[in-house]
């Protein structure tokens, strides 16, 4: 896209509402798969894998970003939605979450299903996620937080303005400017559409959260 060309706000929110949910389902999908055989399937590297998910909470995104800058740009998906997408799918906080909710699943009971004839991919979708659906939620509102909030990767893997996404623009509106007052009628209306979705998101899946933080677990 050229420097003289004008992207209508409306780009800008398509591409985050495109990009959260997007990484919602993918985020959610990831730590699931990723939980449920760290659980529930013993093999070798099992702790060391858990423990290594574990170290990465330590670490901020700042630490990381040269190192996803060189992924990104090596794959070939700069100016690309899987730019906005992929840096954000592994949340080492959402796969610690969804593990501890695992663990709390008899072992009998799934035991139970595959005696019965259930395989691996019905035990997890019709036993393991309905059981963690409080976790999942909670994992969806974190992972739709981070990702609707995120300037990161619209600053640094996008060059094109029509691909990058709303708080990029919102943060555009009063930088660089001479007076600061300018623009802040603007940049409050902005600044609203970007708190309504969280609330929103927050108000729907609260019940759940509230189960997640108090560990209700298998009844």
């Amino acid at each position: 896209m050229t420097s003289n060309s004008v992207v209508p706000v409306s780009r800008y929110l398509f591409n985050s509402l495109f990009i959260s949910a997007a990484s919602v389902i993918g985020v959610t999908a990831v730590s699931a798969l990723c939980a449920y055989p760290l659980s529930k399937h013993p093999f070798p590297g099992r702790k060391f894998i858990f423990a290594t998910i574990i170290l990465m909470l330590m670490f901020t995104p700042e630490v990381i970003q040269i190192p996803r800058y060189l992924v990104v740009s090596n794959l070939g998906i700069m100016n690309t939605y899987w730019g906005h997408l992929l840096p954000v799918l592994a949340l080492p906080v959402a796969v610690f979450l969804l593990k501890q909710f695992v663990d709390q699943i008899p072992d009998s009971l799934l035991e139970a299903s595959r005696i019965d004839g259930a395989n691996e991919f019905i035990v997890f979708a019709r036993i393991v996620i309905p059981m963690c659906m409080p976790a999942i939620a909670t994992v969806a509102i974190l992972a739709f937080q981070n990702s609707w909030g995120n300037v990161e990767t619209s600053m640094l893997f996008m060059q094109d303005d029509e691909m990058k996404n709303f708080p990029f623009f919102l943060s555009t509106l009063t930088n660089n400017l001479a007076n600061n007052v300018a623009r802040q009628g603007a940049a409050a209306v902005a600044a609203l559409i970007m708190l309504v979705p969280n609330l929103f998101f927050f108000i729907i899946l609260q019940s759940k959260v509230i189960s997640t933080m108090a560990h209700s677990g298998i009844k």
